[in-house]
C-alpha cells in the first residue's frame, strides 16, 4: 500500500492506494498537466458524503483508462 497525504478542504487526510494504482493515478495527473493532489480534490469535491475516498480513486481511474480504451 502507498499512502497519500494531502489537503482537502483545508483539513489534511491521508489515502491508502495499491501502488499500482499509485502509479496510474501519477501518470494520469501528468498527462492532464496537474498535481496528483488536484486531481483528489476534483474526485472528493464529486463524491457523495458517505462514499470512501479510496474507492472513488480507484473508480476514477478506471474510468479514465476506458475512456482511452475506446
Amino acid at each position: 500500500m502507498h499512502k497519500i497525504s494531502v489537503s482537502l478542504s483545508g483539513h489534511q487526510t491521508s489515502i491508502s492506494l495499491e501502488k499500482e494504482f499509485f502509479d496510474v493515478l501519477k501518470k494520469l495527473a501528468a498527462d492532464k498537466r496537474t498535481s496528483i493532489a488536484a486531481v483528489i480534490n476534483q474526485i472528493d469535491e464529486q463524491r457523495l458524503p458517505d462514499s470512501n475516498l479510496s474507492s472513488e480513486i480507484r473508480i476514477w481511474i478506471l474510468k479514465q483508462l476506458l475512456k482511452t480504451s475506446k
